[in-house]
């Protein structure tokens, strides 16, 4: 049987005439625009359409590191949506506006625009200092605003963070002076859950409200944490935390302690891109960047911090990339034959050549991360 392969829109750009048809670089997305963009169309319904989205932009042949930062931003667009829904319907309920400024804050995979096809949710809330006494009031207001946005989001497909990590609860949900004092606490030592916590702050990007509040917590971190030598120290001791998918010969093999859904299953999430992400963060925060993507911390921390060479910088981002592709494939698949799109990838898949080029990619990632621990 013969296999026909669906044109590429690049290929379709000159009649035979010979004139520009640019109607063929819209043709692939034609079909979702009503879907994805209708203010008619409910949240989960757009959300639904992401699976068709991330195929459209594979015909384009675009890398798996831009479709990640497409499907971020409509993400984005969909969290927008559901806080604009939750605060109309609070409005006709009588809460009335806002009563001070605040900041929902994007946090993890969203916030570094890096989520593909199965993110959870990963969300805050800043809000802008208030006195005391009308903290029941204030409080109670956002409360019922992070509660609602995030069942919409929850309803639409994007599930509940499992640890709690949204602005639905007090710990996610703070005045900017709170926020401030929590980085002092949780940077004062080198307590293995306070620096996971402030790990997960770190990666944050305004998503609503007013951003002025995110800078200004931006500007915080960096002028609390570098300083605060026993937590950074603990922070690089928690790149030990993150084995890299490698055996002790250097041969792909899953960690032991990772329930593999079959025996040549390699969770690439957890055993190389998190352990990438977390040794660049590290080295952001020790030289005072303010980057979340993992793409742009590399670029920054080689051509204005000069804290990787070139040549490193470049191997590591190309690791990261084709880390990436390889966990879009492996999604789309699964979402194809009706499977959750997880942080696995079937080795097998893999042709031979992959196969090698992922083992040198995590060899890479490996000793990269014992560099940054080591530093």
């Amino acid at each position: 049987m013969r296999v026909v392969h669906q044109a590429s829109p690049w290929r379709s750009l000159f009649t035979d005439d010979g004139t520009l048809k640019l109607s063929a670089l819209t043709a692939p997305l034609s079909h979702l625009s009503t879907h994805l963009s209708s203010p008619l169309t409910s949240l989960a319904d757009a959300h639904a359409w992401q699976l068709s989205l991330a195929e459209s932009l594979v015909r384009y042949d675009l890398p798996a590191w831009r479709i990640s930062e497409v499907i971020s931003d409509h993400n984005a667009m969909l969290y927008r949506q559901a806080i604009s829904l939750s605060l109309d319907e609070m409005r006709a309920q009588g809460w009335g506006e806002p009563p001070v400024d605040y900041c929902v804050l994007l946090l993890g995979s969203a916030a570094r625009y890096e989520s593909l096809l199965g993110p959870d949710q990963d969300n805050a809330l800043i809000i802008d200092d208030y006195p005391d006494h009308r903290h029941v009031e204030i409080d109670g207001y956002f409360q019922a605003l992070g509660e609602r946005f995030t069942n919409r989001l929850d309803e639409a497909g994007i599930p509940l963070c499992r640890g709690h990590v949204m602005a639905r609860w007090p710990m996610w949900r703070k005045r900017l002076s709170e926020w401030r004092a929590q980085l002092s606490i949780w940077s004062a030592d080198r307590r293995v859950k306070r620096v996971q916590q402030t790990n997960i702050l770190l990666d944050f990007s305004p998503v609503a409200g007013n951003p002025a509040l995110a800078e200004q917590l931006a500007e915080s971190i960096a002028a609390t944490l570098p300083k605060a030598s026993l937590f950074m120290h603990e922070m690089a001791a928690l790149l030990d935390e993150l084995p890299v998918a490698l055996d002790r010969l250097g041969r792909i093999a899953s960690s032991p302690g990772l329930a593999a859904p079959h025996e040549q299953a390699v969770n690439l999430k957890q055993q190389g891109l998190i352990p990438l992400i977390s040794a660049v963060r590290l080295l952001c925060v020790r030289h005072q960047r303010h980057e979340i993507g993992t793409r742009e911390r590399l670029v920054a921390l080689s051509h204005a911090a000069e804290v990787l060479t070139a040549s490193q910088s470049d191997m590591l981002l190309a690791a990261f990339e084709r880390l990436q592709q390889r966990l879009l494939d492996q999604q789309r698949y699964n979402k194809a034959g009706g499977h959750v799109a997880d942080g696995w990838i079937d080795v097998h898949r893999l042709r031979e050549d992959e196969q090698l080029l992922l083992k040198f990619d995590l060899q890479q990632i490996k000793a990269f991360v014992k560099q940054v621990r080591a530093a």
